[in-house]
């Protein structure tokens, strides 16, 4: 059994699917683990780290040759995987439901696709869930990074030249990345609230000490979809929030976007006339600007001024703490392989539940229920 690990080619791409850390872990197993030349550059792993873990470090074509498992960051291209075994698994995030010509072209060649934001939010698999892991780390550099833009200091301070006011935070979206983002805002000294459209929320922003904004007497706005997602809510809804939110968010110093929905384009949180709302100097820091956005204006990787307010967005937040993503990726990858390693077999072999939720493609077909088959 052999387990590849490539450089990640995708633009601004700093991860790395596995660290020594898992090597070894996949080394006990009876695995062996070929590593591309400066695959763990950007995470500040160096190639004799790898080496000292047990690896095979080798040029680009030579680490797939043979292999029997390829783990990613980013899907690789087909083309990468040239000289892999046939149907072998490659475990990455796939982008599934925007890139349906990158699942068609691993069914094609016969591989079999394991996308990792597919993994089921059931407990036994939180271990394995990568959405989870990054998610948190976003959350963290979101609101560092809005600190970094504001032109003002977070906490309150009082000082003999007279007192400076905390800063107003306002989290919008209450899932992984927005608890960290309350946590992150609150260790920094600043004056938190948060919403969401999901009610059952209200008691985790109370628990972080943040204050919960939220609509009342609307009817159906519970907001929780399968695996703990939220869902789209209904007009009378969305009327009622954009009316709550219009007037809390013009009293903010900081905004923390988080919002997305499986699998369609982020919801639109924050339009132009709210963000005109807003005083000089505000901050806008939207975690789903590369899912479009929840806020009108955002530009992925870029610092854009509307009115006065600034918008920041990076299309890959927690690639920006590449060496602790990249653990926390890493584990998550081991964690999903190690608890189906079967020691006869020397493989991994997946059960019903979870194989059937990440697999993509198998036997040269798309085989996920939640794309079709072909």
């Amino acid at each position: 059994m052999r387990i590849a690990v490539l450089k990640e080619r995708a633009p601004g791409e700093t991860r790395v699917a596995a660290t020594p850390e898992t090597v070894k872990k996949f080394l006990a197993l009876g695995a062996g683990v070929a590593v591309e030349e400066g695959a763990g550059a950007a995470a500040s792993i160096t190639d004799a780290a790898y080496r000292e873990a047990g690896a095979d470090v080798v040029p680009g074509p030579q680490a797939v040759e043979e292999a029997d498992i390829v783990l990613g960051i980013q899907a690789p291209d087909v083309m990468a995987l040239a000289g892999a075994r046939p149907g072998a698994m490659v475990a990455a995030l796939f982008d599934p439901f925007a890139r349906g010509d990158r699942v068609q072209a691993y069914a094609d060649a016969g591989f079999e696709a394991l996308s990792m934001e597919f993994m089921p939010r059931i407990t036994r698999a939180q271990s394995m869930d990568v959405l989870s892991s990054q998610s948190n780390l976003a959350g963290y550099k979101a609101v560092l990074a809005a600190a970094n833009v504001y032109g003002r200091a977070f906490p309150m301070m009082m000082t003999a030249a007279g007192t400076v006011q905390a800063a107003k935070v306002f989290v919008m979206g209450v899932g992984v990345a927005g608890l960290q983002a309350i946590a992150t805002a609150k260790r920094l000294g600043a004056q938190v609230s948060a919403t969401d459209v999901r009610s059952a929320t209200k008691e985790q922003i109370l628990s972080l000490g943040a204050k919960p904004i939220f609509v009342e007497n609307v009817a159906g706005i519970e907001g929780e979809g399968s695996g703990g997602y939220a869902t789209e809510m209904s007009e009378e809804y969305k009327a009622a929030q954009a009316e709550l939110v219009s007037g809390h968010i013009a009293k903010q110093d900081i905004v923390i976007t988080t919002a997305l929905i499986p699998g369609r384009p982020a919801p639109r949180l924050i339009s132009d006339e709210q963000i005109a709302s807003m005083k000089a100097g505000s901050v806008i820091f939207d975690l789903a600007v590369a899912q479009g956005g929840n806020v009108e204006g955002a530009a992925a990787d870029d610092v854009v001024e509307r009115h006065g307010v600034k918008i920041v967005g990076y299309s890959n937040t927690a690639g920006h703490l590449a060496a602790d993503a990249s653990a926390l990726f890493a584990r998550n990858h081991y964690n999903f392989l190690s608890a189906f390693w079967d020691k006869e077999a020397g493989k991994p072999v997946l059960d019903e539940e979870i194989g059937n939720a990440v697999r993509l493609t198998q036997g040269g077909r798309i085989v996920n229920e939640r794309l079709g088959s072909a």
